[in-house]
């Protein structure tokens, strides 16, 4: 992997044509698609793949959970200390391809080991995609577009998740009224083996588009040589600005619960309590999530966009602020109905104001960290994001539902509380941390 020498000299920016920078950003959503496709496939698959391999519901609550998160966030830090010195576009590609084909070979398992396994490749390879992107994108836009592009590239999650749920209740009816598919080579699969097969392997081609996009010019530094970072003082400069970064990573992390809940809990509230069939489940909340949530993400980035304009420093935290007092009333009330139609309606703006400060959070790293150390707080981000969403909130969801209620007809309400806390709590971090952001981001900008 060769060193990234690409660089433009601080106070003398020199942006990619619109035409580059829209097309990287093309093929970074569809990887990131392809990426929360096949993170979270195997969330509807569980009923078969635990009849198959012989597993309990802690055994997939690991494997779903922290396992996955666990190896993805911490095979990012490293990995985001090579997005700053190493071209951004090789090591996305490389991991494409790697967790495409580690999403094939878990339809391939034959036992918890064998999963296991390919499932750390998954994360591993995963890790690569969001640091890097991170930065690239702040190096294809000047800040003042950065928010929206950001959140062009977050909306590849919510399609992401989407896809998966559409796919995965179709995948439940086909394996309903299927038997076991033979394929050369391999041999009789079950038909949740084959969905791991046909989500992951289409992957490798994104891996290849990826390497026609541009790797962008490193805007604001130094050749390479004389303006490297070393570990010590990347670390002294997160120290410097811990309240900052501190305050970031957890309020936008609690922020993230209620996007959480709708892609792991609220399928659960709908079977249970609303009734739907797991095929109309994935479906319809599927549907609403890929037509709402990017609406949401690409809304919030152009209303952080258009307060940095108009001289808002602090533009990315109040619109997460704003969007903190938006989802209060609806996180209580969201998963509290039992009408179908009622509770798909109400669903809708859930999914929009889930997703507003999903772009949000990117964009405010950006604009508060020297270039060459955006992959590794982007990486210190995700690993925050990931110990939040994927550790504590489906966690604190079932725990509650057994605890508290004792009833598994209370799953609603055990997400409503979940999610109006964490909106709470993450609003008000956020809102306290307005003036020290602010004060990061001048200080940046002097650099």
């Amino acid at each position: 992997m060769q060193q990234t020498e690409q660089t433009a000299v601080s106070g003398a920016p020199s942006w990619p044509n619109p035409v580059i920078a829209w097309f990287g950003v093309a093929v970074l959503v569809l990887a990131f698609v392809f990426s929360i496709a096949d993170r979270i496939i195997i969330g509807l698959l569980v009923d078969p793949i635990m009849a198959d391999l012989g597993l309990s519901d802690t055994d997939m609550g690991l494997m779903m959970g922290l396992y996955f998160a666990l190896f993805y966030a911490l095979m990012g830090l490293p990995i985001g200390r090579m997005a700053d010195k190493f071209s951004r576009r090789t090591i996305i590609g490389c991991g494409i391809f790697l967790w495409s084909i580690m999403t094939a070979l878990c339809g391939l398992a034959r036992s918890f080991w064998e999963l296991f396994l390919a499932r750390v490749g998954v994360g591993v390879g995963q890790a690569t995609l969001s640091p890097a992107a991170y930065s690239m994108i702040a190096d294809y836009f000047p800040r003042e577009k950065l928010g929206r592009a950001l959140g062009v590239y977050q909306s590849g999650a919510f399609f992401g998740v989407g896809l998966a749920l559409i796919f995965g209740g179709l995948a439940i009816r086909f394996a309903a009224t299927s038997d076991d598919i033979s394929l050369p080579l391999v041999g009789v699969i079950a038909p949740w083996q084959l969905a791991f097969i046909a989500v992951g392997l289409p992957g490798v081609l994104v891996a290849a588009m990826m390497f026609l996009v541009r790797e962008p010019v490193r805007q604001g530094v130094l050749p390479a040589q004389a303006d490297e970072i070393s570990l010590g003082q990347a670390v002294d400069f997160a120290w410097s600005r811990k309240r900052v970064f501190l305050a970031h990573y957890t309020g936008f992390a609690l922020l993230a619960l209620p996007m959480t809940t709708l892609a792991t809990w609220v399928p659960t509230y709908f079977i249970r309590v609303v009734g739907l069939t797991p095929p109309e489940t994935g479906l319809q909340l599927g549907l609403i999530v890929l037509i709402c949530s990017p609406i949401g993400v690409i809304s919030g980035g152009w209303l952080a966009d258009t307060l940095l304009k108009n001289g808002r420093k602090d533009a990315p935290l109040r619109v997460a602020v704003m969007a903190a007092v938006f989802m209060i009333p609806l996180s209580a009330l969201a998963t509290s109905i039992s009408s179908p139609s009622l509770a798909l309606l109400v669903a809708a703006p859930f999914a929009f104001g889930a997703s507003i400060s999903m772009g949000l959070a990117p964009t405010a790293l950006q604009l508060v960290t020297p270039n060459r150390l955006r992959g590794q707080i982007s990486a210190a981000w995700m690993l925050f994001l990931n110990i939040i969403t994927a550790g504590l909130g489906p966690t604190a969801v079932g725990w509650i539902n057994d605890s508290v209620f004792g009833d598994p007809m209370a799953v609603g309400m055990s997400i409503a509380a979940v999610n109006t806390v964490s909106v709470i709590v993450g609003g008000l971090i956020l809102f306290v941390t307005l003036k020290p952001f602010r004060l990061a981001v001048e200080q940046q900008e002097a650099r």
